[in-house]
This record gives C-alpha cells, sequence and structure tokens, in this order.
C-alpha cells in the first residue's frame, strides 16, 4: 500500500532521499521530517555544501584522488614516498589506508576493477594514466591493493602484464584480507599489516 503524505512537498523530499543508496522511504521519511524541524538556516547551509560538492569537486592530476586543488595533499606533500604507488578502486580505499597510518608513499585511483558482467573494462579505468607514470621512471615499487575478489584479481593480473616490461616491483597486498573481502571493511589492524606485510606479485600467482 503506497504511504500517502499530507504535503505534495515533503512526498517530494521524501522521494528525493529515498532514492540515496541504502535509504529506504521510511528513512527518507525520517530525514525529511528532522530537516523540517530545523531552521532554514541550516538547510540552507547542508543544500549548499551538496550542490558545492558535486559543482566545484575536483579530481587529482596526478592519482586522480578527489582534491580542493590541481592536485590533492598526498601527492604534493614532499615528505611522502612518491616511488611507492599504492593501487586501489576507489577514494574510500584511500581513506581506509591512510587511517591505518602504515602507509608513506602515494596512491593511484583506477575508479573501479575490470567487470565485463558491469559493462567496465580496461578502458573505462584509470590504467593507462598508471602506465604512463611508471613509464615516467621515478616508480619504483607498485602496490596492488584491489579487493580480493575475482574482479579485483582479474585487475591485477591486467595491470601486472601492462607493467611487466618495465624496472618496477610490482606487489600485493598480504591475504591478511580475506578471501572476497572489500578493502573498505577491512579492519584498520588487518589492512595496516597487509599493506606492510605485502608480497611480490609474481610469487602470489604462482600458488
Amino acid at each position: 500500500m503506497n504511504q500517502k503524505y499530507p504535503s505534495v512537498l515533503l512526498e517530494n523530499a521524501v522521494n528525493e532521499l529515498s532514492s540515496l543508496p541504502g535509504v529506504g522511504r521510511k528513512t527518507a521519511l525520517r530525514l525529511a521530517l528532522y530537516m523540517l524541524r530545523r531552521d532554514v538556516h541550516y538547510i540552507e547551509g547542508f543544500a549548499s555544501a551538496l550542490v558545492s560538492l558535486r559543482r566545484d569537486i575536483k579530481y587529482c592530476n596526478v592519482c586522480h584522488n578527489i582534491c580542493d586543488e590541481d592536485m590533492c595533499t598526498i601527492c604534493a606533500d614532499p615528505h611522502r614516498d612518491h616511488s611507492v604507488v599504492c593501487v586501489v578502486e576507489n577514494i574510500k580505499e584511500v581513506m581506509a589506508i591512510e587511517n591505518t597510518g602504515q602507509f608513506r608513499g602515494v596512491y593511484h585511483v583506477l575508479g573501479g576493477v575490470i567487470s565485463p558482467m558491469d559493462g567496465i573494462g580496461p578502458g573505462d579505468l584509470q590504467i593507462e594514466s598508471l602506465v604512463q607514470r611508471v613509464a615516467a621512471g621515478e616508480v619504483k615499487e607498485v602496490i596492488l591493493a584491489l579487493s580480493t575478489t575475482m574482479e579485483g584479481d582479474t585487475t591485477n593480473f591486467f595491470i601486472y602484464r601492462k607493467l611487466s616490461s618495465y624496472d618496477v616491483k610490482i606487489s600485493v597486498i598480504a591475504r591478511g584480507v580475506s578471501i572476497g573481502d572489500e578493502i573498505e571493511y577491512a579492519d584498520e589492524i588487518t589492512l595496516g599489516r597487509s599493506i606492510v606485510n605485502r608480497t611480490s606479485f609474481n610469487d602470489s600467482i604462482k600458488i
């Protein structure tokens, strides 16, 4: 049975909020009613933050992380080890690894993983720009830190083949992260140890 609303404006707000991932209509209604109790300045600030996020956010021209300038603070930090590049699926993984405090290199955000079932091929990801970074000659090690799923492993192997002709060490995070686990959901201690205890990718494919 469809929910009836006393106001078209309330219904419109519920419709928009329930379009967010993981937000059902009951939760959307609760959020809408909460916002209705707040003063208009709070709502204007809330809406302005969302508009600014979508309109003004930038992507680092080196690693493709989100940032406020043309280069993210990690890539711009002279104290980071720019010869070690950690390859991750998306921005959430950067945040997860940074929270461990165990990694002082830099990142490369692919923007996803190879998934033919979802219509995502190598050309849809930031793989070629990674190859260009390695080809420039300053990168000594590439750490593949993708989720331990079939899609993640497929992407790892594709990148390994693309970089195999370059003089660069290619390693993969230790399997302290369980098979099938998403990197962003791993606890910080396990994830940190997986980065520190990384192994040669070439050895991993011989297992």
